[in-house]
């Protein structure tokens, strides 16, 4: 499975924009941290970019759905496959390696900092400044479905101050290269 793959199927699961985006927006940040760790950025490429694929299509079996069928169907590295299913509190899946601990530690984040770009009138993630994210983190009301404490955990899991991991995962956004659009 290389990211060209993860892409094709991520796309294929999923019919909404709005969660395609999101998934690309967690590549990226698995990317940053590939990097920050000195580890394979295809590899976390792929965790991010899969992670959620199936959720829109089988939201009451996610991910354990699309665990299965990426390890019946494709050749997804075992790493992913636990990352995704450890992504998923409610799974109870340890999160043992970097790998893992990324994913669950951006995926909440990028949520929170989508949100702040698209509150902006230029809505332009590019513009939105890490004061103004950590205000609006500590602001319940906004974003009230990011969980702020998956957030905090996931930064203690890495071993990186909240202040690093926003920092990290916000330029990684912010630096994104937009996707071909098709046509």
């Amino acid at each position: 499975m290389n990211r060209d793959q993860a892409y094709e199927l991520m796309v294929a699961h999923t019919p909404s924009v709005s969660l395609q985006r999101h998934m690309l927006n967690v590549e990226a940040a698995m990317r940053a941290y590939a990097r920050h760790w000195g580890e394979d950025e295809e590899l976390y490429a792929v965790a991010g970019l899969l992670h959620d694929f199936d959720y829109e299509l089988h939201p009451e079996e996610h991910p354990a759905w699309g665990v299965a069928f990426l390890r019946e169907q494709t050749d997804t590295p075992p790493e992913v496959l636990d990352a995704i299913m450890g992504h998923a509190a409610y799974t109870g899946t340890p999160r043992e390696s970097r790998l893992s601990k990324s994913l669950f530690a951006v995926d909440e984040l990028t949520g929170l900092v989508q949100a702040a770009a698209l509150v902006r009138p230029d809505r332009d993630v590019r513009l939105v400044e890490l004061s103004s994210l950590k205000k609006r983190f500590k602001n319940r009301a906004f974003a009230a479905g990011v969980n702020r404490e998956e957030v905090e955990q996931g930064a203690r899991e890495l071993g990186v101050d909240l202040d690093e991991h926003m920092t990290r995962v916000l330029r990684a956004m912010q630096d994104m290269q937009p996707e071909p659009q098709p046509g």
